[in-house]
């Protein structure tokens, strides 16, 4: 990364731009991609916002979340192939966790793919520990299904 990171909300305008990071970041794992419109459904849900990180004026990372009394859910977060190792994640999943703070969120829960080892090393350094596991929960492609681990962070 070269700029100073920009992070801002996700927006109506950002939604084509959004669902092709999406794609990008999970479709190679043989997952469906989201589309503008299951982006739209998904941001006009009550408690959900999405933010967007932005690097020398391009999108690089995207991440979605929501918040329902004092729990909360990381969504998703993608970052663009191009940007990963270099701390867009990382910066995402801080500023979803400054937000879920901030709207009183005590505990912060996920699911990560037990076969993407990047994914699960971001979130036990972020202080994540396991609370279950979802057998066969994402599809892949004509493959078989990865289990997940659900993770739980505690905000208080």
């Amino acid at each position: 990364m070269t700029g100073a990171p920009v992070l801002r909300p996700l927006g109506a305008l950002d939604l084509d731009r959004a669902a092709a990071m999406h794609g990008e970041a999970f479709v190679p794992f043989g997952e469906r991609g989201w589309r503008r419109r299951d982006m739209a459904e998904l941001l006009a849900s009550p408690g959900v916002a999405g933010l967007l990180l932005e690097i020398d004026g391009a999108e690089v990372g995207m991440a979605i979340c929501r918040v329902v009394a004092d729990e909360s859910e990381l969504i998703t977060i993608a970052v663009r192939p191009a940007h990963r190792r270099h701390g867009a994640a990382r910066r995402l999943l801080a500023a979803v966790i400054d937000h879920v703070r901030a709207a009183g969120a005590r505990s912060l829960f996920l699911e990560v793919a037990a076969d993407n080892p990047a994914a699960l090393r971001l979130y036990e350094l972020s202080g994540f520990c396991a609370a279950g596991i979802r057998s066969a929960y994402f599809r892949r492609g004509d493959g078989p299904a990865a289990d997940a681990f659900v993770m739980r962070l505690d905000l208080d």
